[in-house]
């Protein structure tokens, strides 16, 4: 990547494979991507630099995503970071849990395809005012 990438990511997934899958596909829409294993990594990064948007994986031993969603919107210079859950939990009810109880900004089924992916960061980027509308990057 050349230059200043469009915005910068943290993606919080424990696993380490789909972090570099995550990190390959934005990266190449200009992207920067850093990767956390763990929930409590996730948020000491999180304290030590700005992100633009979170990618929140669920299902993570010790501290799960919904715990980290929590203290980062109990955190005051936390609270206004989107966030994307990026999950295998496809139940409708885990959908309406992120959406509309915790108000996550979009919910993204594993398996997804990278242009699921892209279109979902680009649009909760938007609507934050991260990204100005409709640049789409071409590969």
């Amino acid at each position: 990547m050349t230059g200043q990438p469009r915005a910068n990511i943290l993606c919080i997934e424990d696993e380490a494979d789909m972090i570099e899958l995550i990190r390959w596909i934005l990266e190449r829409q200009g992207f920067a991507v850093r990767g956390a294993l763990s929930g409590a990594e996730g948020l000491r990064l999180m304290r030590e630099d700005r992100h633009d948007l979170v990618l929140l994986d669920i299902m993570m031993p010790q501290m799960d995503g919904w715990d980290v969603h929590r203290e980062m919107k109990a955190t005051p210079e936390l609270e206004d970071v989107p966030v994307i859950v990026v999950t295998a939990k496809a139940q409708s009810i885990d959908r309406v849990l992120g959406l509309h109880i915790a108000k996550v900004s979009d919910y993204v089924t594993k398996p997804f395809g990278p242009q699921e992916l892209v279109a979902s960061v680009e649009r909760v980027l938007t609507r934050a005012g991260k990204l100005p509308p409709t640049q789409p990057q071409t590969t």
